[in-house]
């Protein structure tokens, strides 16, 4: 099966290595790495990826798994990646997201009456692009896909990988990869982290996230969307 995750500059890489890492381990995946060109892009921590495939050369994908992260803001707009995630889309088997590259399937008008999750900070944008929003590490709508944020990637992938391979092949890769979270720190929700934590977090994120919000409205007007 062809597996295209997308690449471009500020991805968040632990949304797109996390999905990566499962998919490459089923022996009957292959994995490509998809971007505008081939050059290397630099994701929002520092990593350095290497794209094996651009828009023009890509084959029809099986998986088509949209990433998130900062570089976000700017796909919503992009018209050429808005293009290619239409057309992969049209002969995909799955259409999935990790995170908030659920936005891009949003803007570009493929969430419009489907369930779908994002990361916690950017939940509310999704009734703003036409989706029924859902709260869960993993979401499916028919061959739609999303996993939440970051880490949610990995329970996607393995998700996925039950659904195309069987429940004991990934299983198997999960066992392999020895995926079983025990953080040290009961942090990882909004609901659970210690108040001063969720406000300085959400300080952080706030010119970002107006950002988005505006160009999640541009989108919704663009295709008729929203609640």
């Amino acid at each position: 099966m062809q597996f295209g995750l997308l690449v471009f500059p500020n991805v968040q890489q632990l949304d797109l290595t996390g999905p990566y890492e499962v998919f490459a381990s089923w022996p009957q995946a292959q994995v490509r790495l998809v971007a505008k060109t081939l050059e290397p892009v630099t994701s929002s921590t520092g990593l350095v990826l290497k794209p094996d495939a651009s828009f023009d050369d890509c084959p029809q994908l099986d998986v088509l798994c949209v990433p998130g992260g900062g570089g976000v803001n700017a796909l919503m707009a992009d018209e050429a990646t808005i293009a290619f995630v239409r057309q992969q889309a049209e002969g995909a088997r799955f259409v999935t997201s990790v995170c908030t590259g659920a936005l891009v399937l949003g803007a570009a008008g493929l969430l419009k009456g489907k369930r779908a999750t994002t990361h916690w900070a950017s939940h509310d944008l999704l009734a703003t692009l036409g989706a029924v929003p859902v709260h869960g590490r993993v979401v499916r709508d028919g061959n739609l896909m999303t996993g939440g944020g970051v880490t949610a990637g990995i329970d996607f992938a393995l998700a996925l990988i039950a659904e195309v391979a069987g429940r004991e092949v990934a299983e198997a890769i999960e066992l392999s990869l020895e995926y079983a979270p025990a953080p040290p720190f009961n942090a990882g929700s909004p609901e659970t982290a210690p108040p001063l934590v969720a406000q300085a977090v959400r300080k952080r994120m706030a010119p970002i996230l107006e950002e988005r919000r505006r160009l999640a409205e541009a989108a919704a007007r663009r295709f008729g969307l929203g609640s």
